[in-house]
C-alpha cells in the first residue's frame, strides 16, 4: 500500500527519512554520484525546518520510504501569486516502475493548490529521458515566454560562503 505524508521536519523519523532518500538520489547518476556532506546530513534537517516556505513530501510503500518532494514556496511577480519550485524528487530504485512518481507529483499538486499556487516549476537534466517522459506525462512542459525568445535555461552562480 502506498501513502503520501507530509514531513515534519520536527519529527526524527521523518528527518531521517528525508536525508536518506536525498543521499540515495545524491548518490546516482542525476544527483552527482556523490553522497551528501557529512555537514548536509547533519544539518539539512534543522535548515529546512527554518524555513516556513520549505516542504517535504514523502511516499511511503508498505511503511518503508520510497520516494521524495522536496519543495520551496516561491513568487511569480507576472502572476501575483505563489508557486512551488520541486527542488528534489526521487523514487527509490527498489520501488521504481509501480506508479510512485506520478502519486508523488499528483500530491505536489494538491499542495500547490492548497496553497493557492499558480504554478510548480522544476529543473530537470538534459539528458534524464526518463524524468522528462514523466514530466511530460504529468503536464509539464519546457518555459517559454514567446516562441521568438526560446526556452528559458536554468542557470547558477556558486557563492563562496
Amino acid at each position: 500500500m502506498l501513502t503520501i505524508i507530509n514531513a515534519d521536519f520536527n519529527n526524527p523519523a521523518h528527518g531521517d527519512m528525508v536525508v536518506s532518500l536525498l543521499n540515495e538520489y545524491a548518490e546516482g547518476p542525476m544527483g552527482g554520484n556523490e553522497p551528501l556532506s557529512d555537514y548536509t546530513r547533519a544539518n539539512l534537517i534543522s535548515e529546512l525546518a527554518k524555513r516556513p516556505t520549505a516542504g517535504a513530501l514523502i511516499a511511503l510503500k508498505d511503511d518503508q520510504p520510497a520516494g521524495l518532494a522536496i519543495y520551496l514556496e516561491g513568487f511569480s511577480t507576472f502572476a501575483c501569486k505563489p508557486l512551488l519550485n520541486l527542488h528534489d524528487f526521487m523514487v527509490s530504485e527498489r520501488f521504481r516502475g509501480q506508479g510512485i512518481a506520478q502519486q508523488l507529483l499528483a500530491a505536489l499538486d494538491q499542495t500547490a493548490l492548497a496553497r493557492g499556487c499558480c504554478k510548480i516549476t522544476l529543473e530537470v537534466l538534459q539528458g534524464n529521458e526518463a524524468a522528462k517522459a514523466l514530466y511530460r506525462k504529468t503536464g509539464y512542459q519546457g518555459y517559454e515566454l514567446a516562441s521568438d525568445t526560446g526556452q528559458a535555461m536554468f542557470w547558477q552562480k556558486k557563492i563562496a560562503a
